[in-house]
């Protein structure tokens, strides 16, 4: 049987049409087509076979979200940054706000474990929305910890309405908000555009981190070899036969970034 899936095109089994390419990628299969320019040659990055397990995800989901605070936000140590959502795209963010110096890292999120490893890999401080009736009382956490001014850069990974709101709100002026999350195609959010506007604040998407993957890739390989960009502590490896497990324990929290592994 032969399995093919990727960014041009849907794939086949059997001469069965399937389709397997959200956002270019998610091919589940041991072969896939891909475009060329998604393709990073890591002959001299990987030494073992357990590195390149490892570094599966790189390209995506660890990429997006350390990306985004180093490329699209292009954060420094004047910055405090709230990062709402710790799964790998968040957590990734949370290491590389560490990497750039934010003098205040604020993780949000309602899982205690996500929480605990956000402690962990950088937060200053983090917020457990378990602890609220409403999502809008995010916006009074985060003034409080950063002393009524709100957040310079604002990222969320979660495509939660009431969050993305919240994270617009409590933006500081001249600050940015990032989504990077996926909502729902129906998801819409209401500005005021005179207060947006006089605040000077910055609303902005963000897609794969917008960077070279061909030189971010190696970029994120040489921090985790420095002990700066410790990923392996957001992976955990299932045999292809335990997919299952693997998408349960995503479900709820035990496994931040499942890696299948085909052999």
């Amino acid at each position: 049987m032969k399995c093919f899936s990727g960014a041009s095109k849907a794939g086949s089994v059997n001469q069965e049409e399937i389709s397997g390419c959200f956002f270019g990628q998610s091919s589940f299969a041991s072969h896939s087509i891909v475009n060329e320019t998604s393709v990073v040659n890591a002959k001299d990055l990987v030494k073992t076979e357990d590195e390149l397990k490892l570094f599966a995800p790189l390209g995506c989901g660890i990429q997006t979200g350390s990306g985004t605070v180093v490329n699209v936000a292009k954060a420094t140590p004047a910055d405090t940054i709230c990062i709402m959502g710790l799964g790998g795209v968040g957590l990734s963010a949370v290491m590389a706000a560490k990497i750039s110096g934010c003098r205040i890292i604020i993780g949000v999120d309602r899982v205690s474990s996500r929480l605990e490893l956000g402690t962990e890999l950088g937060c200053t401080d983090i917020i457990d929305t378990r602890k609220f009736d409403d999502l809008s009382r995010v916006v009074e956490e985060v003034r409080k910890l950063t002393d009524d001014y709100g957040t310079t850069i604002t990222i969320d990974t979660t495509g939660l309405q009431k969050l993305i709101e919240a994270g617009v709100e409590f933006t500081s002026n001249r600050g940015q908000y990032i989504q990077v999350g996926t909502a729902s195609p129906e998801a819409k959010i209401e500005i005021p555009v005179f207060t947006f506007m006089a605040k000077g604040k910055r609303f902005i998407g963000a897609v794969e981190g917008q960077v070279i993957p061909q030189d971010y890739v190696p970029q994120m390989v040489s921090w985790y070899r420095e002990g700066r960009f410790p990923l392996d502590r957001l992976v955990k490896l299932f045999k292809v036969d335990g997919f299952e497990k693997a998408i349960e324990e995503m479900h709820h929290g035990s496994a931040i970034k499942p890696i299948i592994c085909w052999m």
